[in-house]
């Protein structure tokens, strides 16, 4: 092999995320039991496992954190998110999904969540890693006429 080609390996961790939107305009967050932002609320998600897509592994994360289960086929795509820096632990490319779910949808926090709450989809507050962002792009995909 050339000298002049230089390889650079960098380990870029996949993971999925969940805008949990019910039909009264609050968003799904939960309480995260663990470092990073221990105790910060959070989008429901995680990492991708061996032979699932992003968008099992969403509907998957879904359910353990928050005990709100979903077909995948329902999930829609909100975007994909890589900016460097993202997340403390290392690199992390992440696919957001929104959800739709009727007013009457109850959660509980599982897995590592230790709460879970229902908030304006509209004013959040503050959210740990860049899960304000995620929100926000949501939001505009939730309020985009049809």
């Amino acid at each position: 092999m050339s000298s002049e080609y230089t390889e650079t390996v960098e380990t870029i961790r996949y993971a999925a995320d969940v805008v949990c939107v019910r039909a009264d305009g609050r968003v799904l967050l939960i309480e995260r039991g663990w470092p990073p932002h221990k105790g910060a609320l959070a989008l429901p998600g995680g990492h991708v496992d061996p032979g699932e897509t992003s968008r099992e592994a969403a509907a998957r994360e879904l359910a353990e954190e928050t005990g709100v289960s979903l077909d995948p086929a329902d999930l829609v795509m909100v975007g994909v998110y890589d900016t460097p820096g993202r997340d403390p632990r290392g690199r992390y490319v992440s696919v957001a999904y929104l959800a739709t779910v009727p007013n009457g949808t109850t959660a509980r926090a599982g897995d590592d969540a230790t709460a879970v709450r229902w908030l304006p989809l509209t004013n959040p507050g503050h959210l740990a890693f860049d899960h304000a962002h995620i929100v926000a792009a949501a939001r505009t995909l939730h309020d985009a006429p049809v």
